[in-house]
This record gives structure tokens, C-alpha cells and sequence, in this order.
């Protein structure tokens, strides 16, 4: 059921206009029909809160039921608004008629205008019969769409949880093989390793709630990453991180870099020998947050398939469900280079981690 209509500025109003309705109907009854002035006052005070208490009632029944089909909702109404016209006309002509019985040119007056005032009367009754039932219908169609709009939200933020739930053990699996290879061979980086490995759940935890962090954040999260899999893989990994200033203040969803690095390294490491430099810039343009990662790769050896990966699925699906659009993951490959760049819209306030 709609809340009622005479609630909020909807309710003012009303008061408002049976107010103007009662100083003019005085006016009108004291200066152009001669009555006296208390006399003019009580009949409009009666007639007026008579008429306010139908519309009221109409109104009222009106948020309790309304018929299906505007055809019987136009025949209810004005069944209904006869009805209430009529035990207002008789029950403010009935105390007027105890109050000025002795005075008979009033009562003359008054039971010749109650044509005049069942017309009047049913024109009111019926316009706010009318009104109340689209503003309710609106109201009920409003209440439907906030629901339909909270329950996407739910949805969509329990698939965004999701996502970023997968995104830790995908990376705590591949740590774990990586630290596996290395207790053998090289077991003080395995314990090493092991030690970042923990700062960086740790951390991963702390950012549990937040659904935007500054770029700064981003890349403080990510130097944890690196760390980890320079452990790895010495040497033979170095990682350029640049940013434009005005950029790190900029917020973006927390872990987005994170995957795009891992299939960086993915790409460049696996199955090659030789030493690889992984870039990561970032820029702002148009109130967008741009965020670059490239890394070679050897083409002898594999060939990168654009958009495959969980991490690339994941980060795409996150970005959609938070912006709804396809364009804000791109990958390319020039020569034995392969791009990854991702834009984050700035439309939102992000400061407050809503």
C-alpha cells in the first residue's frame, strides 16, 4: 500500500488551499451577500472543514482500494464522491440550519444554493478522488522501482564480492606453487616469500570493506604483490611504476591492478629465460582514471589471446557491473609488446567508500 497522500509538502498544500477556500468563501458571503461577518465566518468554517474531511475520507479510502481498471476506477470515484458530496451538503446544512434556525433569510439562502453546492461540492470530491489515485498509482510504481533497483544492487554487490573473493585464493594457489618450487631449491626465498605472502593477505583483509581506494592505495597494495613474486624471480623481474600528477588522488576499486600485473608476468616470464621490464602508468583525462600495463613477451614462444584469463574476465566484469559498459578494458599488442589499459570513470563520489 502507498503512504498517504497528505503527508510531507502534499499535506501543507492541502491545508493551504482549504485555508484560501475559507478566507475567500467569507469574503464572498460577508461583502457580497451582506451577511454578518461572524455569521459568514461560521458558515464558512463549517462548510470548508466539512469539505476537507470528504476529501480526507475519499482520499483515504482511495489508499485502501482502487479498483483495477480505470473504467471502474472513473465509476468508484464518482459513485463514491456523490455519496460524500451529499453527507456534506446535509450534515453542514443540518448544523447551520440548529445554529441560525431563527434566522429564515439565511435559511432561505441556504436551501436555494444546494444545487450550487452539491455541484461545487461533487467537483472538489471528485478532482481529489482523481488526484489521489495517480498520485498513489505513481507512488506504488516509485516504491516497485526502488525495489527493483535495490535488489540489482544487491545482486550486483554480491557479484562484485564474489569476484573480488576469487581474485585472493587465484593468487594465494599460484603463491603457493611458486613457494612450493622454491622450498628445495632456494628455501630461504621460500620463507621470504612466505613472510610478504602473509603482509599481503594482511593487508588484502584490512581492505575487505572498501569499495574505492585512492590510486596511491592501489599502488601501495600492488608494491606488496611485486614484492612477493621478486622473491620469485630476482633479477630477471623489474617493474616500472609512473604516474601523472593529479592521478593518485583519483579513486578506483581496490585489486583492479593487481590481475593485470600477474597476467603481465604470466606472459612475460613464463616459458622464457632472459630478463623482462614490466611498465605500469597511469594518467588522468576527462575525469577518467587511465591505468596502463605492458610487458613483452616472446613471440617465438606463445602468442597472448586478448581478454582470456580470469583475472582479465573478472576485472571486465567488475568494471561493467560498476559503470555498465564494455569499453573499459582494452588489450592490444604491437609488435612483441602487449598493452593492457583500463579506464575508471570519476562519476561517482568515492571518498566515502559507499
Amino acid at each position: 500500500m502507498a503512504k498517504s497522500i497528505y503527508s510531507g509538502t502534499t499535506s501543507r498544500v492541502f491545508i493551504a488551499t482549504f485555508s484560501i477556500v475559507f478566507i475567500v468563501y467569507t469574503l464572498l458571503l460577508w461583502q457580497w451577500f451582506d451577511f454578518p461577518f461572524w455569521q459568514s465566518v461560521t458558515d464558512s468554517s463549517v462548510h470548508t472543514l466539512l469539505l476537507a474531511s470528504a476529501c480526507l475520507l475519499i482520499s483515504s479510502n482511495l489508499a485502501y482500494y482502487r479498483p483495477g481498471s480505470s473504467m471502474v476506477q472513473f465509476l468508484y470515484v464518482s459513485v463514491v464522491s456523490c455519496a460524500m458530496t451529499f453527507l456534506w451538503v446535509a450534515s453542514s446544512h443540518w448544523i447551520l440550519y440548529k445554529t441560525y434556525s431563527s434566522e429564515s433569510y439565511y435559511l432561505i439562502w441556504l436551501s436555494k444554493g444546494i444545487p450550487v453546492f452539491c455541484i461545487v461540492g461533487w467537483l472538489i470530491v471528485t478532482g481529489v478522488g482523481f488526484r489521489s489515485i495517480m498520485w498513489y498509482d505513481l507512488e506504488e510504481q516509485r516504491q516497485a522501482l526502488q525495489r527493483k533497483e535495490d535488489t540489482e544492487k544487491i545482486v550486483r554487490e554480491a557479484e562484485l564480492y564474489k569476484l573480488r573473493q576469487q581474485l585472493q585464493p587465484h593468487f594465494l594457489f599460484n603463491s603457493l606453487n611458486s613457494i612450493n618450487a622454491l622450498i628445495m631449491l632456494r628455501p630461504t626465498q621460500a620463507r621470504e616469500m612466505v613472510l610478504k605472502l602473509s603482509d599481503f593477505l594482511r593487508g588484502s583483509i584490512k581492505r575487505e570493506d572498501d569499495q574505492w581506494i585512492s590510486l596511491t592505495e592501489e599502488l601501495q597494495y600492488l608494491g606488496l604483490y611485486l614484492d612477493i613474486e621478486k622473491v620469485r624471480f630476482g633479477h630477471r623481474l623489474t617493474t616500472n611504476v609512473s604516474y601523472e600528477e593529479g592521478a593518485e588522488k583519483m579513486f578506483m576499486p581496490p585489486m583492479l591492478l593487481q590481475p593485470v600485473v600477474e597476467n603481465a608476468i604470466k606472459f612475460g616470464l613464463y616459458d622464457t629465460v632472459g630478463e623482462i621490464a614490466i611498465n605500469i602508468k597511469a594518467w588522468a583525462g576527462e575525469n577518467i582514471l587511465y591505468l596502463e600495463v605492458q610487458n613483452p613477451f616472446d613471440t617465438e614462444l606463445q602468442q597472448p589471446k586478448k581478454g582470456t584469463g580470469f583475472g582479465l574476465k573478472s576485472i571486465h566484469r567488475r568494471l561493467y557491473l560498476l559503470f555498465a559498459r564494455h569499453d573499459l578494458l582494452e588489450t592490444s599488442t604491437t609488435e612483441n609488446i602487449f598493452t593492457t589499459l583500463i579506464k575508471v570513470p570519476q562519476t561517482h563520489d568515492k571518498s566515502s567508500n559507499n
